[in-house]
């Protein structure tokens, strides 16, 4: 046999045995196809089966992290306690059926209910929490404000206990009697520049006059930028303006300062109305531009060193 011949064979060999893999491969393909087709006709598990046993190659999926969700709430057994005294107060046990009695045994099944004199005026007008202390965990002290008619101010504690998520709330013990908190020492004012009558006092009070009693535009007193709304319907008739005093030393200058100087004023006014003469005080923010004061900002509460600039 010539050395030609061995090499021929092996070549003429390969292509044969690469078309038989080829074929090989389009048959389980085509088997593929045909066992899932079966498989939709014959139901869904079927198809699960099939698609189990079909030689298909997956590449695995990178595991994720799920993401936390916070589904904590914080508790407020202020309002519980609130509710509960108020009820309390205007229950007697003599009427266990009022529905003032029932709402206060229904959020306190252990408490005992009160048993005031005939006829006596122990209804309070108004109930109010006035401070909260965390005890333990899911316990609470509520301090309660109680106001009568004839002028008696008397301060409770109602112990409360909350469920971990903070939604649910009992009132776990009789409320029991104690002295008001003490007056806290308030920082003193920022506002120790007296502001004379002038360019500035001006502005303020055309601006609250327009803000409270509705005369004239808001908007013609503010600052580029600034919107606020005045109060609809206006409250008061008139509004004259006690006192105006300020942080900056510039709200206090005789003439109006450069553009884009800022002023934080505390504006004492007197409003009126049919029904009388009513203090109020306003915190603005003013800023000079153009030779004019313009009103920047209205200022919730009482603003503290460091504050606005």
């Amino acid at each position: 046999m010539s050395p030609g011949k061995p090499a021929s064979q092996t070549e003429a060999a390969a292509p044969m045995a690469a078309g038989a893999r080829l074929e090989a491969m389009r048959r389980r393909v085509r088997f593929s196809r045909l066992a899932v087709w079966t498989a939709l006709a014959a139901g869904p598990v079927a198809l699960c089966v099939a698609v189990a046993s079909t030689p298909t190659t997956v590449q695995a999926a990178t595991a994720t992290k799920p993401a936390a969700v916070r589904t904590s709430a914080a508790a407020d057994p202020a309002g519980c306690a609130q509710l509960f005294l108020s009820a309390w107060l205007r229950s007697s046990a003599d009427d266990a059926t009022s529905a003032q009695a029932r709402l206060a045994q229904s959020m306190a099944p252990d408490v005992e209910l009160p048993s005031p004199a005939a006829g006596a005026q122990s209804k309070p007008e108004s109930v109010t929490a006035v401070r909260t202390a965390h005890r333990a965990d899911g316990a609470w002290s509520v301090t309660v404000a109680a106001q009568y008619a004839d002028g008696r101010l008397r301060y409770y504690t109602v112990p409360v206990v909350a469920d971990r998520a903070g939604a649910s709330f009992t009132v776990t013990g009789a409320p029991g009697v104690v002295a008001g908190p003490a007056r806290a020492e308030a920082a003193k004012s920022p506002y120790r520049v007296s502001v004379p009558d002038g360019d500035l006092s001006l502005a303020v009070g055309e601006f609250l006059a327009a803000y409270l009693t509705g005369t004239g535009e808001v908007s013609r007193y503010l600052a580029p930028g600034v919107s606020l709304a005045p109060i609809s319907p206006a409250p008061y008739t008139a509004v004259l303006v006690q006192q105006v005093s300020a942080v900056e030393q510039a709200a206090a200058a005789e003439h109006v300062p450069a553009d884009g100087t800022r002023a934080r004023v505390l504006a004492r006014v007197e409003a009126r109305d049919a029904g009388g003469r009513w203090p109020l005080a306003y915190e603005l923010v003013l800023k000079a531009r153009s030779g004019r004061w313009e009103v920047a900002g209205l200022q919730p509460g009482t603003a503290q060193e460091g504050g606005v600039r």
